[in-house]
């Protein structure tokens, strides 16, 4: 059982890389969400407790509260865990209707191979890569 919050992004991505990266010393509280590899034994143990539509998506996952979300609404809710300032955003984007979010998601998912390198070692725990 998960014990905090927690996003599950693919560890072999130099965007979802990036974004760890960014948003862990940005947070309000330090340590208030996890972040995991997709592709580790734990990130995998979670997804197979979802939904089946959410196991068959190649999307980022966030746990919140227990209920787990996907693409543009997981993106958004991470905004939640940051200081003022980014997540005083939340409230606009969440305004943009979700096949729109999701649209736009899935573009950036598609190409962020070929702008972001593949980081030289997975930053997540749980990987070893």
């Amino acid at each position: 059982m998960i014990k905090k919050d927690t996003v599950l992004m693919d560890g072999d991505c130099g965007l979802c890389t990036h974004t760890a990266v960014f948003l862990s010393p940005r947070l309000k509280q330090p340590n208030s969400i996890q972040f995991i590899a997709i592709e580790s034994k734990e990130g995998q143990e979670l997804i197979s407790t979802f939904p089946e539509n959410f196991q068959n998506a190649d999307s980022v996952y966030l746990i919140r509260d227990g209920k787990p979300y996907m693409r543009s609404g997981a993106g958004i809710r991470c905004l939640l865990y940051l200081k003022w300032y980014y997540s005083m955003w939340y409230p606009f984007l969440w305004l943009i209707p979700l096949p729109l979010r999701d649209v736009a998601y899935r573009i950036v998912a598609r190409y962020r191979h070929r702008f972001f390198t593949r980081p030289a070692t997975c930053v997540f725990p749980g990987l070893n890569s």
